[in-house]
Order: structure tokens, then C-alpha cells, then sequence
């Protein structure tokens, strides 16, 4: 394996499969079954979802809601994917912990680092969810800081396109696609990889992140396995 430890950063508009709200179980059990594969290959996998498919802090301000309120009220909305996510891993046999930015002890560990690294190093699968306890922060810089923290070797970021392009390929016909971009040509084209407080975490701490599509199955096992898929921003 290429990576041994590794980051897994889902959307929580991922787990929305072809539903306009919530959570598709299809699409859960699929994910699920691709982190099983990594795990049974032996890497040590962490894992990060967003919550953009229940609640956004950013949309709740712009109808006029206290910002921070909208962005707590965003991180409980991850908890509620890391726990559905937790569900259809271990419903495959596998070992997890749920670990919280925010207390919440009956349904998950607050965050350890220590203990992060223990469950990581036991090969349980670790969910990190209410981003980082603080607003402000995207699940994308949470994913970042958790990466770091733990020592991963790379972040695997799973979105709906292959990688990253120079426009969005979704509306241009003629977008093009990176093999490879550095930190710094990814910031002066803004290309939006993740948001900047994230994106120069990674930079600063030479941290790689891929940006693939996270639909085709076995994407994840061959990123793993060294294979080139998606982009790579280093």
C-alpha cells in the first residue's frame, strides 16, 4: 500500500444520492463497503462527512440566522451522517468509533487525539464529526486539522467528478482536467479544492490531497494501492 493511514473527507451532498434531501441508504452502504475494502487491505482509515445534505450554517445566515447559530446547528448535522455512516459500517462487520468536536458522551467519544491514534492503530475505523466544534470552520478545514493531527498520509477527498478541473465540468463542455496541481498554482488559479482556511493547512504541513470521484467503485483501494486517479494537489 501506498498510504497507510489515511483521511477520507465525504460531503454530506455525497449521501444524498439521487434523493433532493437526507440520506440515500444505497449510497451509504456503497461507501461503506468501499471503506471495508481498505480496511481488509490494512490501512488505517479516518473519516470526516459533511452536513450539507440536512443543514448549512452559510444558507441558515443568509435568510437572516445568526451565522454561528446556523454553523452549530451545521455540526450537529454531521453527527447525524457520522452516525448513520457508523450504522452501515459496522451492519458489514467492521470496528468503529464515533469521536465528537462536541460533547454529546451518549452516542460518541468527544475528540482524543490520543485515543483518535489508539482506535486507528486497533484498525477500528474513527468518524470525526461536528467539524470543529467551533463556527466559522468548514468540515473541510475540520477534515484538514484532523488529518494533520493524526498523521495521515493523505486526504481523500470523494466528490461527484473525477477530479479537479479548470472550470466546473458540470456546465462546461470544455473543462480540463489536472493530473497534478501544486498548492501554489491551485490558489492563484482558484480552483477551489476546498476552502483556504483548509487548503494552507494542507500546504503548510505538506499534507497531499487527491480529489476523485468517489462514485466509481474500487477508486478508493487503488488511490490506496498507489494508482493515479483523480487530482493530486501537492
Amino acid at each position: 500500500m501506498k498510504y497507510k493511514r489515511i483521511l477520507v473527507k465525504l460531503s454530506g451532498e455525497s449521501l444524498m444520492g439521487q434523493k433532493q434531501f437526507g440520506i440515500d441508504q444505497i449510497i451509504l452502504d456503497q461507501y461503506a463497503g468501499e471503506v471495508r475494502d481498505l480496511v481488509k487491505a490494512g490501512v488505517q482509515v479516518a473519516i470526516v462527512v459533511g452536513g450539507g445534505n440536512i443543514f448549512r450554517g452559510v444558507q441558515a445566515e443568509s435568510g437572516g440566522m445568526d451565522r454561528a447559530q446556523g454553523d452549530y446547528m451545521g455540526m450537529l448535522a454531521t453527527m447525524i451522517n457520522s452516525m448513520a455512516l457508523q450504522a452501515s459500517l459496522e451492519k458489514m462487520g467492521l470496528s468503529t468509533r464515533l469521536q465528537s468536536a462536541i460533547k454529546m458522551e451518549q452516542i460518541a467519544e468527544p475528540f482524543i487525539r490520543r485515543k483518535a491514534i489508539r482506535h486507528l492503530e486497533k484498525n477500528r475505523i474513527v468518524i470525526f464529526g461536528a467539524g470543529t466544534g467551533n463556527p466559522y470552520f468548514t468540515t473541510d478545514t475540520a477534515a484538514s486539522l484532523r488529518a494533520v493531527e493524526i498523521g495521515a498520509d493523505v486526504i481523500l477527498k470523494g466528490t461527484r467528478v473525477d477530479g479537479i478541473y479548470d472550470k466546473d465540468p458540470e456546465k462546461h463542455a470544455d473543462a480540463v482536467r489536472y493530473e497534478s496541481v501544486s498548492f501554489k498554482d491551485a490558489i492563484s488559479q482558484n480552483l477551489k479544492v476546498m476552502d483556504m482556511t483548509a487548503f494552507t493547512l494542507c500546504q503548510e504541513n505538506n499534507l497531499p490531497i487527491i480529489v476523485f470521484d468517489m462514485n466509481k467503485a474500487g477508486n478508493l483501494l487503488k488511490i490506496a494501492q498507489g494508482e493515479h486517479i483523480g487530482t493530486l494537489v501537492s
